[in-house]
């Protein structure tokens, strides 16, 4: 946790907005759920350790059964004057909602901290937009959106500040996953620029109308019709004071800071024509994308949406230049039957008012569009069509008007609302150093990278960003960190398309990955393989050598597997790749590079004990001794290519839907191509056949009492028991191991435990609690790509030898 001083921090949006939260509060009621989880993870784990807030206090913790008591908590903590917050997202946040109507309605002044996420409809997801917020926009909470990890550190205080002088009550809000969880470089707050900006006075304000035995009143009567109506009116000069209070509290902040907000920020051409609304990350996207196209004549400009509730029509139109003609309203929600979504039907309404009010001489024409949702990527491509669309004609001319209600960043060939977009367009990234991390679940890559961004960030000059891509399968499924690195602040809430360097910290993914068409020509490949400097080149598959040799790469190979067992630390290969990064990279000296890596594993794993930080130690210190560089042939000699995701005769939806989403091509599937209402065909698991453990369990049954444990546990249903009639054994394949059952009275029956080391993860949960499971070293070296793995094949013609003897 940062020190309480004026420093520079390399940390994620969560924790960006949980340490100001924390300070300003006393009581933090939370439930955690994804993408908010870490804040509230976090107050804990401060609390615990006994870290106070601004005044001295410990803030008290209080983790309840649901997000629906965590907002009841705060409800009830509130109206005791204490300064009471939670950190919610999704469903969780619509569990507030009752309580929120409450707490709004009796001008109480709190802060939620909310990672916006996608709500649950014709499928889950824990990715982020903005359907949850933009559910409680009629809560009556003020509604303050966060588009950086910076902002998200500043807005806390700002939401702060501004709901103890309003009585409204805020929801302090930023993009899941995107913000939330992307590691940049910022500046923090100290506790006594947080303190400048929490007066006590309203403080104390917030105490007095606390209920009070001392001093009785009754909040929360029931109301008829007589006099309900003009009870909710009695709160209007409260909400339109609001926006006045916010920019008040935003130019204060700015004194103190140097860094300054606008309501509504606008940026671009003076006399830009063409102006994009958006609120967000994708905010930055579009800056950086209008800056570029102005330099190159456009006259192009986009107003970010700060303060969203309540929405200030005077200062909406003091932000909007003159001269503008047309608008896009981009949304990152899908209200489904409304005549547009929300901030377009909010900017809308707001033109109108301001032509009917004189304020306007003329209604720039409006389009709205949907993107985003789901953490969907939202590019400068993308931006760059959107203003394209706003060149076009307002009406019909020669069948070519701009398009409204549109959407960007998907292929919508059903209602056609999608546009077109030129994914070549990219903006000027030559200062920039990027690097890609292929790497599994639970392997160590993503902490490694979020260590190696914070000792950049932290021990250069350099400003460094972290995002990393896994999907809701989380441990044993693919990640992917995206790592830049540049002397200027880095505004670019976007993966990385082309990559001076990239790692491949599983061989297999060689074959079923296609990791080089994101790296630039020259760039460097560093690959973690079984295979030595002078055999791995027979190894790799032919659209890899191709790529190798086109592309000009430098390529290094190491057996990270073999370093990491023979230092103690078998399968966790995280450090030994972080070590190989910055050798090869030259961001930092050599050994300012390692110190500065065992610094960081110290304090990582100081925790788990000495012997987990000196096998670490031991790990960075034999890794430069096994890094080899390639001589790259003049031409490719394999014949081999990518490997098929599904077989051939699985059925059409998996071959043409469910294929693309596993091999990492979900992104181009047609709207056509999804189920209307989400529902999908039964048993598609069994096509995912992923075989990315090097450590499979192996059945011994000789000390096996059947007790079906190992079965239970395992997450995958790698591990399947069986009983079946000895006459079948005699068809059984060489080797197939069996046991008699271990209960009286059938002598003619056997028991076999099969394992399917396809679908082996390496979790080891089966060998925790099961003496007759072992595990084995499947590593990579016994694969060839013309031959099936030896241990893979023999547990296959087990498994089809038990299909058929208990089916007869």
């Amino acid at each position: 946790m940062p020190a309480n001083k004026k420093m520079i921090a390399t940390i994620d949006g969560n924790e960006a907005a949980a340490y100001v939260a924390y300070r300003v509060n006393e009581v933090c009621a939370i439930y955690p759920i994804t993408p908010s989880s870490t804040m509230a993870e976090l107050a804990d784990e401060w609390s615990a350790k006994g870290i106070k807030n601004i005044w001295g206090n410990v803030p008290d913790i209080i983790e309840m059964q649901s997000e629906g008591g965590a907002a009841g908590t705060v409800h009830g903590a509130l109206q005791t004057g204490s300064l009471t917050t939670t950190f919610t997202a999704s469903q969780g946040l619509m569990l507030m909602l009752p309580n929120m109507y409450k707490i709004a309605g009796e001008l109480t002044a709190t802060v939620f901290h909310v990672a916006a996420r996608s709500l649950a409809a014709q499928a889950l997801s824990i990715f982020g937009d903005h359907q949850d917020v933009m559910a409680a926009r009629t809560t009556g909470f003020a509604m303050l959106a966060s588009a950086s990890v910076q902002e998200a550190h500043d807005f806390a205080l700002i939401a702060q500040a501004a709901t103890l002088r309003s009585r409204i009550p805020f929801i302090h809000f930023f993009d899941g996953f995107r913000t939330s969880h992307e590691v940049n470089k910022l500046a923090m707050l100290s506790d006594e620029q947080i303190k400048k900006m929490i007066p006590d006075e309203f403080v104390f304000a917030h105490r007095k109308r606390a209920l009070n035995p001392d001093h009785p009143f009754i909040r929360g009567t029931a109301q008829n019709p007589d006099v309900y109506f003009q009870g909710r009116e009695t709160v209007n000069g409260f909400y339109d004071r609001t926006p006045g209070i916010v920019q008040d509290v935003m130019h204060a902040f700015e004194q103190m800071t140097g860094r300054k907000y606008e309501l509504f920020e606008y940026s671009g051409a003076a006399d830009a024509k063409h102006v994009i609304i958006i609120m967000g990350s994708g905010g930055e996207t579009v800056e950086e994308t209008a800056k570029a196209l102005n330099l190159a004549g456009e006259k192009t400009g986009v107003i970010k949406v700060r303060l969203y509730r309540p929405f200030s029509t005077a200062h909406f139109l003091d932000a909007l230049p003159a001269t503008v003609q047309s608008i896009a309203v981009l949304d990152r929600t899908k209200e489904s039957g409304a005549t547009g979504e929300p901030m377009y039907q909010d900017v809308l309404a707001t033109l109108v008012e301001g032509l009917q009010q004189g304020r306007l001489r003329s209604l720039p024409h409006v389009i709205g569009g949907r993107y985003g949702l789901s953490s969907k990527e939202f590019t400068p491509a993308m931006v760059k069509a959107v203003y394209d669309e706003l060149k076009k004609p307002a009406h019909s001319t020669n069948g070519e008007q701009q398009k409204n209600h549109f959407t960007i960043g998907i292929n919508d060939d059903v209602t056609h609302t999608s546009l077109d977009y030129d994914p070549a367009f990219v903006l000027d990234e030559s200062e920039w150093r990027q690097a890609l991390f292929f790497g599994l679940g639970a392997d160590g890559t993503v902490g490694a990278n979020k260590n190696s961004i914070k000792i950049i960030g932290e021990n250069t000059d350099l400003y460094a960003q972290g995002y990393f891509v896994y999907d809701s399968k989380k441990s044993g499924a693919r990640t992917v960190s995206h790592l830049r690195f540049g002397p200027h602040p880095i505004h670019a809430p976007y993966l990385i398309s082309k990559a001076d360097f990239i790692a491949c910290h599983q061989f297999n993914f060689t074959e079923k990955v296609e990791m080089l068409d994101f790296i630039k020509k020259g760039g460097t490949f560093l690959l973690n393989s079984p295979y030595d400097k002078e055999e791995v080149w027979s190894h790799l598959p032919g659209h890899v050598q191709k790529a190798i040799i086109e592309k000009q790469l430098k390529c290094y190979v190491i057996d990270a597997t073999a370093v990491a067992r023979d230092t103690g630390m078998s399968g966790r290969i995280n450090t030994i790749m972080q070590t190989c990064f910055f050798a090869l990279s030259g961001v930092l000296p050599k050994d300012e590079a390692i110190a500065q890596i065992k610094q960081a594993i110290q304090k990582t794993y100081s925790k788990k004990g000495a012997s987990v930080v000196d096998q670490n130690f031991k790990a960075v210190d034999a890794t430069l001794a096994h890094l080899y560089e390639v001589t790259v042939p003049a031409k490719a000699t394999s014949h081999s290519e990518m490997q098929s995701v599904v077989p051939d005769h699985a059925p059409d939806f998996v071959r043409n839907t469910t294929a693309m989403m596993l091999s990492g091509h979900g992104d181009d599937l047609p709207v056509s191509s999804m189920p209307q209402d989400g529902t999908y065909p039964s048993g598609t698991t069994r096509w995912e056949k992923r075989n990315i453990s090097d450590l499979v369990p192996v059945w011994q049954p000789d000390l096996c009492i059947q007790c079906g444990n190992c079965a239970f546990v395992c997450p995958h249903s790698v591990i399947r028991a069986k009983f079946y009639n000895s006459g079948f054994l005699k068809d059984a394949p060489e080797g197939f191991q069996s046991a008699p059952i271990n209960a009286r009275g059938f002598p003619e029956t056997k028991y076999t435990l099969q394992v399917y080391a396809e679908d082996c993860t390496g979790c080891n949960l089966c060998v925790e609690v099961c003496p007759a499971i072992s595990l084995t070293d499947r590593t990579v070296k016994a694969i060839n790509m013309a031959e099936k793995e030896p241990i893979l094949k023999h547990a296959k013609e087990n498994i089809t030898f038990l299909k058929v003897a208990l089916e007869q």
